[in-house]
């Protein structure tokens, strides 16, 4: 037998299960990809918010990456949570020195509004993480923390773009979820443009949808595919996981990462 496609994710563990490592991996299997995971911190976590985190040492981040990496290889990666100056910057010389694409989601805050970086990494996120990205994929509220810049109709998205390509990432997706109307989402690299849209669904079960979308462009990337196609690919699965969204809890429920196969 062969081997799927391999994909790692370096990001922070959701216990309840709708968004990080868990929803990562989740995507990857959806996906037909083999996932595999670096816990960089542990979150006390529900569908009400993030109780409690706590990050895990720089040394253990670093090995387990080293663990993975060095014996059963990787074909792209992609990062999450990070928590701290000290976590970015290792992660960022991890990727950087790996011979596969990897996607950034620069994760600041949960779907709750509970901070999950530190203030003090934002500086190490725009100069040593974003420039090792392949495809980075900040929502609207992580763009105006990492560049100032507040986008408030589709036309604000091609700034917010230029301001994070300028950090150097390849490409850039600005996800124009927290925008009315369609779900339209911007990916460039400053020469080519590409415009996602898709319907909004009315559920409020969207615990989740930034790590699905980055792991599902990962998963994709590992497969061969440029990286258009990873992301049109990746859109169009978080779609349908959103529109099977669930109540789970007495707060915000996750997307479905299963839906197709409960279509079938």
């Amino acid at each position: 037998m062969t081997a799927p496609p391999r994909v790692l994710t370096v990001a922070g563990s959701d216990s309840g299960g709708g968004a990080g490592i868990q929803a990562d991996l989740k995507t990857m299997l959806a996906l037909g990809t083999h996932g595999m995971s670096v816990v960089t911190a542990v979150t006390a976590q529900n569908s009400l918010g993030v109780q409690g985190a706590w990050e895990l040492p720089v040394a253990a981040v670093r090995a387990q990456y080293r663990s993975v990496v060095d014996d059963i290889g990787v074909q792209a990666v992609k990062t999450g949570m990070l928590a701290s100056a000290e976590l970015v910057e290792a992660v960022a010389e991890l990727i950087a020195a790996t011979d596969a694409p990897a996607v950034v989601d620069p994760v600041g805050v949960s779907k709750h509004g509970d901070a999950l970086l530190a203030a003090s990494a934002l500086d190490s996120v725009r100069t040593k993480l974003l420039p090792a990205a392949t495809v980075a994929t900040p929502n609207l509220d992580e763009v105006a923390q990492l560049t100032g810049v507040h986008v408030e109709s589709e036309a604000d998205m091609r700034r917010a773009a230029t301001a994070v390509l300028g950090y150097g990432p390849t490409w850039v997706v600005i996800k124009g979820g927290h925008l009315s109307g369609d779900a339209v989402d911007l990916l460039t690299d400053g020469s080519e443009e590409h415009w996602l849209r898709s319907p909004r669904h009315d559920n409020r079960h969207t615990h989740g949808t930034g790590c699905t979308l980055a792991s599902a462009i990962a998963s994709q990337l590992a497969k061969g595919q440029s990286v258009p196609q990873a992301v049109s690919a990746a859109k169009e699965y978080v779609t349908g996981a959103i529109a099977a969204g669930f109540a789970l809890g007495g707060g915000i429920g996750p997307v479905d990462h299963g839906w197709r196969f409960r279509e079938a």
